[in-house]
């Protein structure tokens, strides 16, 4: 049977969620609680708990069945893999279901997992958090579609304010009358009662939730969207109501024929749809952003002391790659070497060039040929948080640059990056690809040196006792960035001592 310490006792080790909600399980397991949570292993079952919970007041039993022989196996895995602490949740369908206590009951006799049944309220709270923990600063309302319910929660600019659980799951609404009127009526009725959710239309709804998921998948390949990612996908509102208006009222045999819809979501995507049709008509957002964190990763945000849940996810992540796969120093020392080409730039642009600095040397393993295609590759699809699309091809086109000396084609993937930002990556690339060679990957050496911009001269300056450091090949990377800016490029050697980097 698993065993689990107390989270303070976890530190830096494995922890674990399993949620167990209306339509599936599923078992997570993080490299360590933290900020910006890596997922080691990911498995998801589709057991269908709440599966005519409407009807029968009880869970499906084929659905219980299949739960529990997989919890079983999640406990097994969790012990092979050393997994010092895990939570367990179960939310809708086994909170409102008759036997849902027995069914509690067996898990911990088979598994040994003591299983948290979260009340709705909580369940919306922690949704939201995980909405903030990928999306900080997040500002609308986050709507988490599980199976058997629905958790909306208004939040402004990261705060959570008020929420509802409403019994709007696909599960559930799919037994609700005969036709596609009844149940719009059903949703109506329910959202009618938020009678603050007017206060947050026009801002932005925060999709979490695996039938949502769905949807953001089928939207792309309507749209040929070029980048794969779910998470901070943002689509207008207007394209993504035509969408939901034409999902809402296919049959089963219809979607199997659409391209982009999962074969295991066919039974519930329909109804998932129509709630978020009748959400969009009700709010009006700007947008809809898809969020891939949702209870699971609000739960850890939640353990966290609120001087962690402070930081930043995206720089974290950085600094955490770039220490494990660096090859001798971390990153930080390149930031301040890079400012004063980029002088007077706003913070998030700031914290971009900071989060490419620390990348700019993660995929010096991959062959040298193939480089820098494999660099954009990893970076558009790096598994981290608080960056949005645009921003991901910014710092592909920057790993590019700082890999072969250019831009990738700005097509494909790339397409949404402007021609300012562009010409920026290009730039940023190129000085990374100048700090690396002239150190040789070492940043440490950078101490004493500094690169800036005078009176229309890009200008290397490095003390006399690293004069040998200046050789044809850093030369030529110096003159590739003063090509890009237009400038003419000038070396000074003895130069006063510039204070030194930190590595």
């Amino acid at each position: 049977m698993m065993r689990s310490l107390p989270i303070e006792r976890a530190r830096d080790q494995p922890v674990a969620v399993i949620d167990i909600g209306s339509n599936s399980i599923r078992l997570v397991v993080y490299r360590r609680l933290s900020r910006a949570p890596q997922a080691l292993f990911n498995e998801k079952v589709l057991c269908g708990l709440g599966r005519r919970l409407n009807d029968t007041g009880r869970l499906d039993p084929d659905g219980v069945a299949m739960a529990l022989v997989n919890l079983q196996r999640f406990a097994h895995l969790l012990a092979a893999m050393g997994v010092v602490h895990v939570d367990v949740l179960a939310t809708a369908a086994v909170r409102d279901a008759d036997d849902g206590g027995v069914f509690v009951d067996e898990v911990k006799r088979r598994c040994g997992f003591d299983v948290s049944v979260i009340s709705g309220p909580e369940e919306a709270r922690l949704a939201a958090m995980g909405v903030v923990c990928g999306i900080p600063g997040a500002d609308g309302v986050a709507g988490d579609l599980g199976g058997g319910s629905l958790e909306l929660v208004a939040l402004d600019g990261g705060e959570a304010r008020e929420h509802a659980t409403l019994p709007l799951g696909p599960f559930r609404l799919m037994d609700v009358g005969a036709t596609l009127a009844d149940r719009e009526a059903e949703i109506d009725r329910h959202l009618d009662r938020l009678d603050w959710l007017s206060a947050y239309g026009g801002r932005s709804l925060y999709a979490v939730g695996g039938n949502w998921r769905a949807l953001a998948r089928t939207q792309m390949v309507r749209e040929d969207y070029p980048l794969q990612v779910i998470h901070q996908y943002t689509v207008p509102a207007a394209s993504l109501n035509t969408l939901t208006g034409l999902l809402g009222r296919q049959k089963k045999g219809s979607l199997a024929r659409m391209a982009g819809v999962s074969r295991r979501r066919l039974e519930t995507l329909p109804a998932g749809a129509l709630v978020m049709a009748r959400l969009l008509a009700r709010l009006a957002p700007k947008d809809v952003v898809f969020s891939a964190l949702g209870v699971r990763e609000g739960h850890l945000f939640d353990l966290l002391p609120a001087d962690r849940q402070a930081s930043d996810p995206l720089l974290l992540a950085a600094g955490d790659l770039a220490r494990r796969l660096g090859r001798f120093d971390h990153g930080d020392g390149v930031v301040e070497w890079t400012e004063r080409l980029f002088p007077g730039e706003p913070p998030h642009a700031r914290r971009l060039r900071h989060a490419a600095c620390l990348l700019g040397d993660c995929c010096w393993a991959e062959h040298p040929d193939h480089r820098a295609e494999q660099a954009v590759t990893w970076m558009l699809h790096l598994p981290i948080l608080a960056v949005e699309h645009a921003e991901r091809a910014f710092l592909a086109a920057v790993l590019h640059a700082r890999y072969a000396g250019d831009l990738p084609a700005l097509d494909g993937s790339l397409r949404c990056l402007g021609e300012a930002e562009a010409s920026r990556a290009l730039t940023l690339g190129l000085t990374l690809r100048l700090a690396f060679t002239l150190t040789g990957g070492a940043v440490r050496l950078l101490g004493g040196t500094a690169l800036s911009r005078d009176n229309g001269t890009l200008v290397l300056a490095l003390p006399a006792a690293l004069e040998a450091m200046v050789g044809d090949v850093v030369r030529r990377r110096l003159e590739a960035i003063g090509k890009a800016l237009g400038e003419p490029v000038r070396i000074d050697l003895g130069a006063e001592e510039q204070p030194r980097q930190t590595g």
